[in-house]
């Protein structure tokens, strides 16, 4: 589900089960993330979907990139491997004017 960026992060907010997770490539994730999240990099083709494997399926996904277009499709592979709940950013970290932290190295 596409959610603007108002709608995403109130949703976010009031959701005791959410998972924050970020699809850019580290050299993204460098430049600062939405607090809280987990970086799985969807380039990584097979890695990307490996590591999706192991997340918990009853938890909800609160998913960005950099404009939008990578983490609409992230959802809609974790979508298709079972995962019930996948939000999108729309506009992505680009837009994005919510909190933002520099990840830990």
């Amino acid at each position: 589900m596409n959610l603007t960026q108002e709608d995403w992060f109130e949703k976010l907010q009031a959701d005791d089960n959410a998972v924050i997770l970020d699809v850019r490539t580290e050299d993204e994730w460098n430049d600062g993330i939405i607090p809280n999240a987990i970086n799985i990099d969807i380039y990584k083709g097979q890695g990307f979907i490996y590591q999706v494997e192991e997340l918990d399926k009853s938890k909800n996904y609160y998913v960005y990139c950099k404009a939008g277009g990578r983490s609409a499709q992230a959802c809609s592979i974790m979508n298709q491997m079972g995962f019930e709940t996948t939000y999108n950013l729309m506009g992505g970290f680009s837009q994005w004017d919510g909190p933002v932290d520099m990840p830990k190295i």
